[in-house]
């Protein structure tokens, strides 16, 4: 294990507002359609994305601390919280209205969901 520095090595997520990511892991090209990447994403308070999000690969998502809100229906979900999103699952877009910390892993393989107690219900059949 290793104290992750949480202060420096953001970048900002184009398209959105008050979103920053910091890369933990990983060998992700998304053009390529192969490998990973393990990341934070932080929503500053009142961060938001403003379109749904639709993606070609597999997405874990743990939401670390904070709340995060689906615009769609005003769902408000608190951390501890899970959700495993097969490609093709449209997600978001989301509001942030007291900021959160989520860990997101994303990545291309050949799986099948598994358990669905945590599967996104938007997830193609």
């Amino acid at each position: 294990m290793y104290k992750i520095d949480t202060e420096t090595g953001w970048g900002d997520v184009p398209g959105t507002s008050g979103l920053t990511t910091k890369l933990l892991s990983g060998d992700f090209d998304e053009g390529k359609g192969r490998g990973f990447r393990t990341r934070y994403v932080r929503f500053a308070p009142g961060g938001e994305t403003f379109e749904p999000f639709t993606h070609t690969y597999w997405e874990e998502v743990y939401l670390v601390e904070g709340e995060l809100e689906a615009k769609e229906n005003g769902q408000v979900l608190s951390g501890p919280a899970y959700v495993i999103r097969p490609p093709g699952t449209p997600h978001g877009p989301f509001i942030s209205p007291k900021g959160c910390l989520l860990l997101e892993v994303q990545y291309f393989a050949e799986r099948s969901a598994g358990s669905t107690s945590f599967l996104d219900p938007k997830a193609p059949e």
